[in-house]
């Protein structure tokens, strides 16, 4: 199976630099997983394919403001990009330019609020930050700290909260789960009101979902490795789903792959945790998931592989070609797929 097998011919004025105003007025395609076919709605309209009884799952993960501005006592600009909390005050991190970032390099950002040192310089360009602040860390940075946005993202987001769901509130991704940005409270509630259930999990997105697959053989890449859980009333919630004959429903390629990686052998659910490096793509045999809504995603990625997984490769294609003559909007600002 090759990587090329899942290109596809996007033009660069369909990648959506802007969320549209209402997020639930993006549009929706709809495709039956079996047969491929095609239906060309809004995102409120998805409760017309639901049914009393289905269960959606939902990566509840809140997005971290990692990215902070800052400078040197020289006055030159300084990137930090967070990657992980290491503890005791210190970080994994990219920084740019990463030649004027060796040890001992000192950073300042907003008027001394926070304060920054380089204390190691890894193998992989990857730096070792200490930082030095007042009071809670998580608060400064929502005060200095700026959106993450993923690399074919050039327009400046003027409202963060824009790239979080709703329903966000572990915090701890460097991505938006951002199938999930379609959704609003009042459509949410609507779909409660139906009779379809919800559920949570958590995972941590981490930068690796932008890396792409650079092998021209498929099995050759490697995934990086993300936190999953699944807690127990989200397990009673989703065994409850499989005994009425309801439908599990993932919002997103995180919630699938979180469950993917942790059902129990015999379909079952229970409360666990796990670092996960699952690679789904086609042939492979899906154990939790019924339904998948997800966003477009870009050519020859992992990711179009799982979608390819879950339905054939020559569906996904046929419709992304049919997104791109429709002049869908693409990627994590862009609109949404259901595949049923």
């Amino acid at each position: 199976m090759k990587t090329h097998d899942f290109w596809y011919d996007l033009p660069q004025e369909l990648i959506a630099q802007t969320p549209l105003e209402k997020r639930d007025n993006s549009r929706l395609m709809v495709m039956d997983r079996v047969t491929g076919q095609i239906a060309h709605r809004h995102f409120f309209d998805l409760p017309e394919y639901l049914r009393p009884g289905d269960c959606l799952v939902m990566n509840d993960s809140r997005v971290l403001p990692a990215r902070l501005l800052g400078h040197r006592p020289t006055g030159g600009a300084v990137e930090i990009l967070l990657l992980r909390d290491l503890g005791n005050k210190k970080w994994e991190c990219l920084c740019k330019p990463g030649r004027k970032m060796q040890v001992g390099s000192r950073v300042t950002f907003g008027d001394g609020e926070l304060e920054a040192e380089v204390t190691e310089v890894r193998e992989d360009g990857n730096r070792i930050v200490e930082f030095s602040y007042e009071g809670i860390f998580l608060e400064v940075l929502e005060r200095l700290g700026k959106m993450p946005l993923p690399p074919y993202i050039t327009a400046e987001l003027k409202d963060q909260e824009r790239y979080q769901t709703v329903y966000s509130r572990e915090v701890g991704s460097a991505a938006a789960p951002t199938a999930g940005l379609h959704f609003t409270k009042e459509l949410l509630e609507k779909i409660r009101d139906m009779g379809v259930d919800e559920a949570y999990v958590t995972l941590h997105v981490g930068l690796g979902t932008f890396r792409p697959v650079k092998t021209q053989e498929v099995l050759e890449h490697h995934m990086h490795s993300e936190l999953c859980m699944i807690n127990e009333e989200t397990a009673r919630k989703l065994n409850e789903t499989r005994a009425r004959g309801g439908r599990i429903i993932c919002v997103g390629t995180t919630s699938c792959r979180t469950l993917e990686s942790l059902v129990n052998e015999d379909g079952s659910f229970s409360a666990k945790s796990r670092w996960t490096d699952i690679f789904i793509y086609p042939g492979y045999a899906f154990k939790a998931m019924d339904g998948l809504i997800t966003n477009f995603h870009l050519p020859e990625s992992t990711l179009v592989m799982l979608v390819s997984a879950f339905s054939s490769r020559e569906n996904i294609l046929s419709a992304y070609r049919e997104a791109v003559r429709e002049k869908y909007r693409f990627f994590s600002f862009g609109d949404a797929m259901a595949i049923l």
